[in-house]
């Protein structure tokens, strides 16, 4: 595909619309100025480009990447301005490298030189903005960081950092962009295909046809997932694969919809007191299958873990056992694993096992319907009343976005990419940019985003409803608003149940009241916004956020639970 680009930056936004990059999020700064000038040349001469999406914080803009990858599937790319950008961005590189989601980042660098060259350092902040080593400030979180120092290596490099960003397991990387090498003329040489192949590994046969062996003769076999819904072809071969043993899938955590959540075998209970009484405890997809203070697999427990890293190796210090490692893509492996037990027809003891784990999923789910239930008249409003509700009033195709503001016990969602979470990494801020990259992912497809008080306000709520408003993608925010950092007040009662702190219940740094009216910053980008704190108005009222939605306008409905 031949191109006449007049330079580096035109021949990059050139190459990037080559590889199938439809957006470019960004937020600009003085670096931007060769790729402003080349989207206006290839916008004159009828040339493709990534669509360009500005956003007024990075926090949202990196979120808003994430989400569109985590839906679309594909790599997303973002620009930031330079080392005051990528501080802003290094958020959502932590939560992209924990949940493993394929970002391409870049940003610009202060310019190198000082003299008359084009696009040398002609601001007072060219100074005082560059660092020593800017790609340390990342490097912990990206796979692969680069500088680009040639136009003549763009391709070659733009090519391996997405290669890298999507190799097994996937993950951001980070590429600088002098603004001397992007206003440099470039040779106008044709743009080659891409020639750097990536694989989906499987494990070896001989360990396949192992973990099958074990798992034939387990007698009380537990599944652990978190995040296999990564792959949305997973979900299908985590409910076939417990289904052929006869064992639960614990899933207290997802980060994604890893099986039917109203699944026969589904529990949404932590998994210690399980992995005590296993015999075989297979871990997919899953960081922190257990909290060993509070139950861990016995000394004869067999551990297999499957996944594109079962060991977390990015993870400093995570001593969870692991006696057999099915290391490879998460569908490519679950279904090798699937066949290979296939071909030794069914398992004797399985139905009986599947018969007393639903037993006993189903209590479970009662059991926490019922808690619901009891809360429906609760002043202030309570969440396991307040998801069921939700739960019931969902679109059967709504994507629903969770940080820190549903109670997963009472949702029922069913197929792959209907839920994801936020990171392992649990950076707050995240949701409200990814349910609208999400949006922008699945324009015709519902967008719930539910949300702590907290986290709410650390996502730029006015970016969020701005970038809503500018791009036309209409999400419901239902804000949980307890005025409270609910996870603060529970970890000091975990340390101190009997403290100070739980006697007087005075949690220093724990309140965030009194509350802003969260209403009416979604009303001041043109959205609907409602306070709801009536039990009775919950339901009328997401409702009405559903229906302001469906018509194209954002909504937010502050929920008082304080």
């Amino acid at each position: 595909m031949a191109h006449d680009p007049r330079s580096v930056a035109d021949a990059y936004l050139g190459l990037l619309a080559d590889r199938g990059v439809e957006y470019l999020f960004g937020n600009a700064g003085t670096d931007f100025g060769p790729i402003i000038d080349a989207y206006a040349r290839r916008s004159e001469a009828g040339e493709p480009s990534p669509a360009p999406v500005p956003v007024t914080h990075e926090v949202t803009a990196m979120a808003m990447a994430h989400g569109y990858g985590m839906v679309s599937g594909s790599t997303p790319a973002v620009m930031v301005h330079t080392v005051a950008g990528t501080a802003n961005a290094v958020g959502g590189l932590i939560n992209a490298n924990r949940a493993r989601q394929a970002l391409y980042v870049t940003a610009g660098r202060t310019p190198l030189t000082e003299g008359d060259r084009l696009g040398a350092r002609d601001m007072h902040i060219h100074w005082s903005q560059e660092s020593f080593d800017q790609g340390a400030m990342v490097r912990e979180w990206v796979k692969w960081d680069y500088e680009l120092r040639a136009g003549a290596d763009l391709v070659a490099v733009v090519d391996r950092a997405f290669a890298m960003a999507e190799s097994d397991p996937p993950g951001p990387v980070y590429l600088t962009l002098p603004r001397e090498v992007l206003a440099a003329e470039h040779d106008g040489g044709a743009v080659t295909p891409a020639r750097t192949a990536i694989g989906r590994s499987v494990p070896e046969p001989r360990i396949i046809a192992n973990a099958a062996r074990i798992l034939r003769e387990a007698e009380r076999p537990v599944l652990i997932t978190r995040s296999a819904g990564r792959d949305r072809a997973a979900p299908p071969l985590v409910a076939r694969l417990a289904e052929m043993v006869g064992a639960p899938v614990y899933d207290p955590y997802p980060t994604h919809s890893n099986l039917d959540f109203d699944h026969p075998l589904r529990i949404v209970e932590a998994a210690d007191r399980a992995v005590a009484d296993a015999d075989v405890v297979v871990v997919v997809e899953s960081d922190v299958p257990w909290t060993p203070r509070r139950g861990r697999p016995g000394v004869s427990t067999t551990v297999i873990g499957i996944g594109s890293d079962p060991l977390h190796g990015g993870y400093p210090v995570r001593s969870f056992e692991v006696d057999v490692n099915l290391t490879g893509a998460i569908a490519p492996t679950l279904a090798v694993l699937v066949a290979e037990l296939e071909q030794g027809g069914p398992i004797e003891a399985s139905p009986v096992r599947r018969a007393e784990w639903s037993e006993n999923a189903a209590r479970s789910r009662e059991g926490a319907r019922e808690r619901a239930r009891a809360l429906a008249g609760a002043r202030p409003l309570a969440k396991p009343f307040v998801s069921q509700v939700l739960d019931g009033l969902l679109p059967d195709d709504a994507i629903l976005v969770d940080e820190l503001g549903v109670d997963v016990a009472q949702m029922s969602l069913q197929g792959p990419g209907r839920f994801y979470g936020v990171s392992q990494a649990g950076v707050l801020g995240w949701s409200l940019g990814a349910s609208l990259g999400a949006k922008l992912a699945a324009p015709d497809r519902t967008v719930v985003c539910v949300v702590g008080d907290g986290s709410y306000l650390f996502g730029v709520p006015t970016t969020a409803h701005w970038a809503s408003r500018r791009y036309g993608l209409p999400v419901l925010y239902v804000v949980w608003n307890n005025a409270t950092w609910g996870a603060v007040e529970r970890a000091t009662r975990m340390v101190y149940p009997e403290g100070h702190a739980a006697r007087s219940g005075e949690f220093a740094f724990a309140g965030i009241g009194p509350s802003i009216d969260h209403e009416l910053v979604c009303q001041a980008a043109g959205g609907y916004g409602e306070r709801v704190d009536d039990p009775s108005e919950v339901g009328p009222a997401i409702e009405r956020g559903l229906a302001e939605v469906a018509a194209g306008r954002q909504a937010l409905l502050n929920v008082i639970a304080h």
